[in-house]
C-alpha cells in the first residue's frame, strides 16, 4: 500500500508539473486570448497547502536539485534523456487513447530506437535520426480529449497544482491503466522493478526542478501574488496540451525542448 502511495505521489508530481518555466528565467508564454478560467473551489485550503509545498522546496527539493546541477553535464544530459526515453512508456497508450494512431506508431519506434541504440534511452538517437519533436501525453490530456472538463483546481500537499480532472488521471497508473507499470511489475516482463518505477520518477521531478531553479524563482519574485500566478500558469498549459496545439489560444516558446514557461501577461 506505501509503495503504490508513494508511485501516486510522484506520478502526481511529475503530471502536475506541466507547465513550467524555461530554464533561462525569461519565461514567455503569452496569452492571445483568455482561456475559460477553471474555478477554485478550494482556495483557502489551497493556498494553505501552497504555503507547506514551498517550505518543503525550500527545504528540500530546491537544495537537490542544486547539488543534481553540479553533476557533469553528460550526466545530467543522460539521465534526463533516460527519463523521458521511460515516459514514452506512458504516451503511447494515451496516443492510441486519443486515436492518434500514427503518432502511437512514431513514439513506438522512438522507444525501440533509444533503448537499444540509444543505450536504454541515455541518447536520444532519435532525435538525431530526424524524428518529429517527442510530445509527453498524460492520461489527464486523455481525459481532457475526452471531453471531460477540469473540474476545480486543486493544489495537492507535495505534489503540487492540479486539478480533479488531472488528479483522477494520474491515479490510472497505480489502478491498472499503466501497461508500463503492469507489464513491469505484474506481469512476466521484470524489466522495471517498483523501485525502479519510483526512483525514475523521483530523479525525473528533481531534474525538471533543476532545470527551472531561475525560471522559478524570477517567477515569485515578479508576482504580486505567486500562488495565483502559478495556477494560471499551470491551468493555461494545461489547456494549451490537451488541445495538442502551440500556437493556439496560447503562444508557447520552448526553449531547449522544455515543456512550460512562464507566463507574461499582456
Amino acid at each position: 500500500m506505501l509503495k503504490k502511495l508513494a508511485i501516486v505521489i510522484i506520478s502526481t508530481f511529475l503530471f502536475s508539473c506541466s507547465a513550467n518555466a524555461g530554464s533561462d528565467g525569461d519565461l514567455k508564454l503569452k496569452k492571445e486570448s483568455q482561456t475559460k478560467e477553471v474555478k477554485d473551489c478550494f482556495e483557502k485550503l489551497n493556498r494553505a497547502t501552497f504555503a507547506f509545498n514551498q517550505g518543503l522546496d525550500k527545504a528540500v527539493i530546491k537544495p537537490l536539485a542544486e547539488s543534481y546541477r553540479d553533476l557533469p553535464d553528460p550526466i545530467q544530459r543522460g539521465t534526463s534523456n533516460a527519463v523521458k526515453n521511460l515516459s514514452t512508456l506512458i504516451t503511447i497508450p494515451n496516443n492510441i487513447l486519443q486515436g492518434d494512431v500514427k503518432t502511437a506508431l512514431i513514439n513506438t519506434g522512438r522507444l525501440v530506437v533509444n533503448t537499444t541504440v540509444g543505450l536504454l534511452g541515455t541518447i536520444d538517437v532519435a532525435n538525431k535520426m530526424g524524428f518529429p519533436k517527442y510530445v509527453k501525453e498524460d492520461y489527464g490530456q486523455t481525459l481532457g480529449a475526452w471531453g471531460i472538463g477540469p473540474g476545480c483546481y486543486v493544489v495537492l500537499p507535495v505534489l503540487g497544482p492540479s486539478t480533479l480532472r488531472d488528479t483522477a488521471g494520474s491515479f490510472v497508473n497505480v489502478m491498472g491503466g499503466d501497461p508500463w507499470y503492469n507489464a513491469s511489475v505484474h506481469g512476466n516482463n521484470e524489466f522495471l522493478s517498483e523501485g525502479l518505477y519510483i526512483t525514475s520518477k523521483a530523479i525525473g521531478g528533481i531534474d525538471f526542478r533543476a532545470d527551472n531553479i531561475e525560471s522559478f524563482e524570477n517567477l515569485e519574485k515578479n508576482s504580486i501574488d505567486f500562488y495565483a500566478s502559478v495556477r494560471s500558469l499551470y491551468t493555461q498549459d494545461r489547456e494549451n496540451k490537451i488541445k495538442n496545439n502551440q500556437r493556439g489560444n496560447i503562444e508557447v516558446l520552448y526553449n531547449d525542448e522544455e515543456d512550460w514557461q512562464e507566463v507574461e501577461n499582456k
